[in-house]
């Protein structure tokens, strides 16, 4: 674990550049409307990251959230299954919020007040906003979703800056999701849609950054943490 370069080093950029080319061509397809291959690269998008956190050795929950995230990105693709697919992002989010309170994020370093009412208020925003066009099967999910986004956006903002705006990033993306669902955007818009995608992959990047981050600086700092068998922290 100590050996590790760091999520900006070397075993960082050739992830990085990977990932950023895969989003570019999804776009560009997505905005096309070519399918299935923008349905193919979208998910390409997650175990890019995966395969990223796994070369520098980061923490499993880390690993979790982005195996969900590829599940709700598939779940996604196949009519029908959007509450399912919810399902499987709401997981990712509670192992996001694990991993960053376990890194510390509110008992020792507490959220920005002013950031803290700003997301309650946006949220609260939000879902009044989506309620009243919203399917009677997501009523009952889209307010717990959104305690979840809120949880992420909060406690990533406690313990890493990108990770911070990660998180920030996924609750507008996902935000643009609920709105199109309910009818207050055009879902079918490819600059809603493309939109949609660019905020969720710059949100999993860089929540993925700054976990990587956290994880190596809470290592070096703290030699209780780091483990001979080299194995991850969770």
């Amino acid at each position: 674990m100590h050996a590790r370069h760091g999520s900006t080093g070397p075993v960082a950029r050739p992830y990085v550049v990977v990932f950023v080319a895969v989003l570019a061509v999804h776009l560009v397809l997505l905005a096309a409307d070519l399918a299935p291959w923008d349905s193919v690269t979208k998910c390409l998008l997650a175990p890019v990251l995966v395969a990223w956190v796994v070369a520098e050795r980061g923490p499993r929950l880390l690993v979790a959230a982005l195996v969900l995230c590829l599940g709700g990105d598939l779940l996604l693709e196949v009519d029908g299954l959007f509450v399912a697919g919810m399902a499987s992002f709401a997981a990712a989010h509670a192992c996001l919020v694990t991993l960053f309170v376990r890194a510390g994020a509110v008992r020792e370093r507490r959220p920005n007040p002013l950031l803290l009412v700003t997301y309650l208020l946006a949220g609260v925003a939000l879902v009044a906003w989506a309620w009243g066009g919203l399917a009677a099967d997501l009523r009952p999910v889209v307010p717990v979703y959104a305690v979840l986004l809120l949880a992420t956006a909060v406690t990533s903002s406690c313990v890493d800056v990108l990770a911070g705006v990660g998180g920030a990033l996924f609750l507008v993306s996902d935000g643009l999701i609920a709105l199109g669902e309910a009818g207050r955007v055009d879902p079918g818009s490819a600059t809603v849609s493309v939109a949609v995608m660019a905020l969720y992959g710059a949100a999993i990047a860089l929540l993925t950054a700054g976990a990587l981050r956290v994880s190596a600086d809470r290592s070096a700092s703290s030699p209780v943490l780091q483990q001979p068998s080299a194995e991850p922290l969770t």
